[in-house]
């Protein structure tokens, strides 16, 4: 069992930037492959951007690919998402999310095990 917490979501103009973060406990965050989602009003939760157990693969949706960077410190149990020149079209919750299989496209809700609560995003124009 582990438990995410995500923060570092906010209000930010467009073109800024913010870095959320998505501590992990009760099991080490390198036992996991770990993604990002996010949710806008009205719409399914959809992939951000995921990161391999051991961090080599990285993998984005086309939308953020050049904006967003996925990262992981193993050392402190914690993923990012370091997010640039935001866009109105960005504005969500986002999710954290650990998934335990050994094989995956990391890409797939169905693929993740844990979820975060959630953290929100805006972009004002």
């Amino acid at each position: 069992q582990v438990q995410l917490v995500e923060s570092g979501g906010g209000v930010v103009q467009a073109g800024g930037s913010l870095r959320l973060s998505c501590a992990a406990s009760g099991r080490i965050v390198s036992n996991y492959h770990m993604g990002w989602f996010r949710q806008a009003p009205g719409k399914e939760r959809e992939f951000v951007a995921a990161i391999s157990r051991s961090g080599v693969i990285k993998r984005y949706v086309d939308s953020v690919k050049g904006r967003f960077a996925i990262s992981r410190d193993n050392a402190k149990n914690t993923v990012y998402l370091q997010m640039e020149s935001l866009k109105d079209e960005d504005t969500a919750v986002y999710y954290c999310a650990a998934s335990t299989r050994l094989e995956a496209t990391m890409t797939s809700r169905n693929e993740y095990d844990y979820w975060g609560q959630g953290t929100q995003v805006t972009v004002s124009s």
